[in-house]
């Protein structure tokens, strides 16, 4: 039910209601804004502690581990590009959409990132190459993720998603780089180590 709750039924689920009870007005940006968000806030952000849920061979009672795992490089990640920004940056990436993003930063976050989460093979399923390969792997979809979510809220003209954590904007905010990087994670995961 997992994998197919909010894609397919969610899906066929929210324009249905809506047709029913007669609310066509915008009726194809108001269905496809919930459904992006279900998907996003929900679907997506579920890969996160569905690891829990995996049976890796020779990894059972450690899969907090690997949530631990990635959380801990997606969110170093996205310091570490922040830090190597203000520190290195000039070359700015997008602009338009994440003003403070840079190819210095980009760069810098992502292979310490990659590195610190080659060092912490240990604690996964994974050979030292294959941790690298998934630290690099969901740092390169955190920062798509994070970059997504910046798009959004330029969309909406707002600064933060909300103003839950003082200065900091709201739980979104702080785990943007998680919707896409979780997905991938747990399904490179589940199909190369389960």
């Amino acid at each position: 039910m997992f994998s197919i709750l909010i894609p397919v039924y969610a899906f066929l689920l929210i324009p249905a209601v809506l047709a029913i009870i007669g609310e066509t007005q915008d009726f194809l940006k108001r269905t496809a804004t919930i459904q992006w968000g279900l998907a996003i806030c929900v679907y997506a952000i579920s890969h996160a502690p569905a690891l829990l849920l995996l049976d890796v061979p020779g990894y059972s009672g450690r899969e907090a581990l690997l949530l631990l795992f990635l959380v801990l490089v997606v969110q170093l990640s996205d310091v570490l590009q922040y830090v190597f920004g203000k520190l290195l940056g000039s070359h700015k990436i997008a602009p338009s959409v994440s003003p403070n993003k840079t190819w210095e930063g980009f760069v810098g976050g992502v292979t310490c990132a990659t590195l610190i989460g080659t060092a912490l093979y240990w604690a996964t399923p994974f050979e030292p190459l294959e941790a690298a390969a998934m630290s690099l792997l969901v740092a390169l979809a955190g920062f798509l993720g994070g970059l997504v979510m910046a798009a959004i809220k330029r969309d909406r003209g707002v600064k933060d998603y909300s103003a839950l954590i003082p200065g900091h904007g709201g739980v979104l905010d702080r785990i943007d780089s998680l919707t896409f990087a979780a997905p991938v994670f747990f399904h490179v995961t589940r199909f190369f180590f389960q």
